[in-house]
């Protein structure tokens, strides 16, 4: 039989990050798009929660409490229904840390755990992006040589998070043993990070270029080790975590246009009981849900340990599409208020635009 109940504890979990969503990231989500800056105070708040460290091994300083996609998945869609900004950097070291975590050698965890287990925000990045309307995840065209003493990466990265503030980069290369990522600190010779980069959505966000110019890593570098690391895994979980953002976002805009709906009246009679405004009410509902299902479904996979891929990839291209779908749809039914600040449907419509280009190509 199957069954889409969640757990007591994952309906506490939801309904917990939908409170402080709610309280703590809607009221100000706003204000950080008009200024193009990161609220620092609701960052730390955020990181108070443990949604990292609460997830990683206690030998490295972490509370060891088991990770599960699935319950990842429906935090990413409250805090981001909250703001999708402040959710993507509140969740930007996770990229890292659980990639360390799952994949990382002994040394590696030891050396990098503890970063992310103390009380102050600590800033590291994935990053996997390259410029280029071309561009697969799964193919990057940046390349790691052999030599003497590790690796020799060349190539370009683009929107990375918190590129600002970053310790270290995990880069996603080309080698020749397939896809392999390595672990760059940001005063790495070599390494040219840009100024931050002006994006239509998701403002507030600090993104940035990283040129790697003969950049030399040591063997040591190497996420795993001489055995590498299973990058499709890693790839499969950040597609469906980006979903699940993209989910929360068309959520946000579908729980405000219906009841403006209601409310708004025309020629006497609430625009909600016209065949135009509700049928397109009740289609952005469905393909809100429709990406939630495929959310979870690529959630499952990883949580049983099967080969996610082609369900990530499902799930982050239909979100994509859909959410920004969803939000232009919701800028439709407000009419004229849909493209004025006074309400916060056109910011959701530029965040999806910015969310659903954050893995460039479509192609699997």
């Amino acid at each position: 039989m199957i069954s889409f109940k969640l757990t007591d504890e994952q309906e506490m979990v939801r309904d917990a990050m939908r409170d402080f969503a709610a309280e703590a990231l809607r009221p100000i989500g706003r204000k950080c798009d008009e200024e193009s800056k990161l609220s620092e105070a609701t960052l730390a708040q955020i990181w108070e929660l443990g949604l990292v460290s609460t997830q990683l091994p206690e030998d490295f300083g972490g509370a060891g409490e088991p990770r599960s996609p699935i319950t990842q998945a429906l935090v990413l869609e409250e805090l981001a229904w909250g703001d999708a900004t402040l959710a993507l950097a509140a969740v930007a070291p996770a990229a890292f840390a659980f990639a360390i975590a799952d994949h990382g050698t002994d040394e590696q965890k030891r050396q990098y755990l503890p970063l992310f287990c103390g009380a102050s925000y600590h800033a590291a990045s994935l990053a996997a992006i390259e410029p280029g309307p071309t561009f697969d995840v799964l193919r990057p065209n940046t390349v790691a040589e052999p030599h003497p003493r590790g690796f020799v990466l060349c190539g370009a990265k683009c929107l990375v998070p918190m590129a600002d503030r970053a310790s270290h980069f995990l880069v996603v290369a080309q080698s020749r043993d397939g896809l392999d990522a390595f672990i760059v600190p940001r005063d790495a010779k070599g390494l040219q990070i840009s100024e931050p980069e002006k994006n239509l959505g998701l403002r507030a966000l600090p993104t940035a270029g990283l040129a790697l110019d003969r950049v030399e890593v040591a063997a040591s570098d190497r996420l795993g080790g001489e055995s590498g690391s299973d990058l499709r895994r890693l790839l499969a979980g950040s597609r469906t975590a980006l979903a699940a953002a993209m989910v929360g976002v068309a959520r946000a805009a579908v729980e405000y246009a219906v009841p403006y709906a209601k409310d708004r009246v025309a020629f006497g009679q609430a625009i909600a009981q016209k065949q135009g405004i509700a049928f397109k009410v009740a289609d952005m509902h469905i393909e809100t849900e429709a990406s939630r299902w495929l959310v979870w479904k690529a959630a499952c996979q990883l949580e049983l340990g099967l080969d996610a891929t082609r369900s990530a990839h499902f799930a982050r291209s239909y979100a994509a599409e859909q959410c920004l779908a969803v939000t232009d749809a919701g800028i439709q039914v407000l009419g004229g208020h849909g493209f004025v600040r006074e309400h916060p449907v056109e910011m959701w419509y530029r965040n999806a635009r910015t969310l659903g280009v954050l893995e460039g190509t479509l192609a699997v």
